[in-house]
């Protein structure tokens, strides 16, 4: 079928459209290109449009019989979201009921909606699964969290059909190199560590090592970008189910610290990364890893690359020879 896949010159959306192009469906890009990447469309549509622009977004829906959304176009950076919360909420929200209303009016009722375990704030047990309390400590999962609201309320009045799925930390790239990690600025810790370990940078920043963690370092749940792109594909075929509404957390169920992704980092590249240790950054909680059961329960998902060392070689290859 025909996706339409908003924020598909992204990161996680282009490896979206990569996936949907390998299983026979027939994906089409729609992004504004300021995060984005035209490079990243390799054999598939992309048309450069704002969610704010809703004429735009008509005339896109009227030259595709679309039947689905995936929804990944969003501001994502943490720290921006608390200095400027007006940005987000204005993209992440209302240009979101935008979208929705474009749907709507072309008879679309599938979409699935990239979440984020942002939504979540400080955690209250040791895995978190979907029935943790939502309480975000920033603008930006705050901006999910409406929108997931906005989704079910849809559900209810409209009939629309949507999956959410709480993405944990996204990590690595194509195996095959064609597409990967390319962000401006860059805050993710392990294309960070490669840029340390190339020279890039002159030291990767280690913000604090007195967490009650085992070695100290903050402790996270990275998860291959292809595994997130597969579960959005076993998405499609929840829409034969009932449920208006389906919420699934997306991550590999076990952490690793921040000094093990840069052991880990430099026995796949023989180098060593310089690091300096920092303070402690203001709300990054010890430890965020994920219950993912009920998204291999339901959707049959299994993640494939549950070995960090193989999700840095992904990784790694694109950094050495990155197109954008």
């Amino acid at each position: 079928m025909n996706i339409l896949v908003t924020g598909g010159a992204g990161y996680i959306g282009s490896h979206a459209c990569l996936k949907l192009k390998e299983m026979g469906h027939h994906p089409v890009a729609y992004d504004n290109l300021v995060y984005g990447h035209k490079e990243s469309a390799l054999d598939w549509d992309l048309i450069k449009g704002d969610l704010s622009d809703s004429d735009k977004l008509r005339e896109t829906f009227r030259k595709y019989d679309f039947g689905a959304v995936m929804h990944f176009a969003a501001y994502a950076y943490v720290g921006e979201s608390v200095k400027d919360p007006q940005k987000y909420y204005e993209n992440n929200v209302a240009s979101g009921l935008k979208l929705l209303r474009a749907m709507l009016e072309a008879h679309v009722k599938h979409f699935i909606f990239s979440s984020t375990c942002a939504t979540y704030g400080e955690p209250e047990t040791d895995r978190i699964d979907e029935n943790h309390r939502q309480q975000p400590i920033n603008p930006y999962g705050e901006s999910k969290l409406f929108f997931e609201k906005i989704l079910k309320r849809y559900g209810d009045a409209y009939g629309l059909k949507s999956v959410l799925l709480r993405y944990f930390n996204a990590a690595g790239a194509d195996p095959q190199g064609r597409i990967g990690e390319s962000h401006a600025p860059e805050t993710h810790l392990i294309p960070l560590t490669l840029k340390a370990i190339k020279g890039e940078l002159e030291f990767l920043s280690l913000f604090g090592d007195d967490y009650q963690t085992p070695d100290g370092t903050c402790i996270r749940d990275y998860i291959h970008v292809n595994d997130l792109a597969e579960a959005h594909i076993l998405a499609l075929d929840r829409f034969k189910e009932d449920e208006m509404t389906s919420v699934y957390n997306l991550g590999n169920g076990k952490g690793f610290s921040v000094k093990e992704v840069i052991d880990c980092a430099e026995k796949v590249t023989a180098r060593k990364v310089p690091v300096k240790t920092c303070k402690r950054r203001e709300g990054d909680p010890a430890k965020l890893v994920a219950s993912a059961q009920l998204a291999k329960d339901s959707l049959g998902w299994q993640p494939k690359y549950t070995n960090l060392e193989k999700i840095i070689e992904t990784a790694w290859k694109w950094e050495q020879n990155k197109k954008y």
